[in-house]
């Protein structure tokens, strides 16, 4: 779910967009129309974009989709744009260069930035792996686009450039090695945090792509889905076996502590607000801080 701190709006696909307000009252719903096939029966797990009074939902399945905007406070569609590509649960990412905006959206077909306002392809690359999971993050001039599934591919789109940039020297730079599968990446400090599944954390620099390590292992073995968080100096990994890592920002790798909330298990994403730290288990919700 996503929000604008006036309303929630919660995405479930196939079986629509319902919205409430910050007391929990149904205010509208929207059933877009399509049924989606997903790859290997996978569900439907792509986020909610919210910008400026607009709802973004994308619709990428084994079949005809589409990406659709959305008034945010009724409901009313502005525009649909067709998409062929392949089943992906990217979050689409909404970008800022040179006083315009374009909404990011991963495919294992061809990456395409929308011009927000239209709905229009302002430009495409082609030459992620199968799968996209990670949502698209912006590093200045650039959005750095990841898959970690068959034929996985981390690599920097330099903005500004229009038509299909496949091959061109707008990729400047790429990766095949450190990839997520499922996590986002973290940007901070011009460092690029990567956590993949199998519990391996990579850390690059987001201008270059050069590696400051690479597939580092944590204190023991882990599994993850939820993305890493950065605070201050501070990574937070929460694990699928209950265990939160956290690791000291930096060049090097450094462990710093080990939390374990006994017969846990983290899919959801940690976040930080103020000075709380909130996690979410498959069974609890957990707010962390100093009282």
């Amino acid at each position: 779910p996503a929000t604008d701190g006036q309303r929630l709006y919660a995405f479930f696909g196939s079986r629509g967009l319902f919205v409430y307000d910050l007391n929990g009252k149904p205010l509208w719903q929207k059933d877009l129309g399509l049924k989606m096939t997903m790859h290997l029966a996978f569900g439907e797990g792509t986020g909610t974009v919210v910008h400026d009074g607009r709802i973004y939902l994308q619709f990428d399945h084994n079949g005809e989709g589409f990406i659709v905007a959305l008034n945010a406070a009724d409901g009313k569609e502005l525009w649909r744009a067709p998409r062929m590509d392949h089943s992906s649960w990217s979050t689409p990412l909404i970008v800022e260069h040179a006083g315009g905006k374009q909404l990011v959206v991963s495919a294992d077909t061809k990456v395409k930035a929308y011009d927000i306002d239209t709905g229009k392809v302002v430009w495409e690359v082609a030459g992620l792996g199968q799968n996209p999971i990670p949502q698209p993050v912006q590093f200045r001039d650039t959005v750095i686009l990841m898959s970690g599934y068959r034929n996985p591919r981390l690599f920097a789109v330099r903005l500004g450039r229009t038509g299909d940039l496949t091959g061109t020297d707008a990729v400047v730079w790429e990766t095949t090695r450190g990839t997520s599968y499922t996590a986002s990446p973290a940007l901070h400090d011009g460092r690029l945090y990567i956590i993949a599944d199998n519990g391996m954390m990579s850390v690059f620099d987001a201008a270059t792509g050069t590696p400051h390590y690479l597939q580092q292992r944590l204190p023991k073995p882990y599994n993850f889905k939820a993305s890493p968080l950065v605070v201050n100096d501070r990574v937070y990994l929460a694990t699928e076996e209950g265990d939160v890592v956290v690791v000291k920002t930096g060049n090097q790798f450094e462990g710093l502590a080990t939390n374990t909330l006994t017969d846990q298990s983290f899919i959801a994403s940690p976040i930080a607000i103020g000075n709380d730290l909130y996690l979410r288990s498959r069974t609890h919700l957990f707010r962390i801080s100093e009282r």
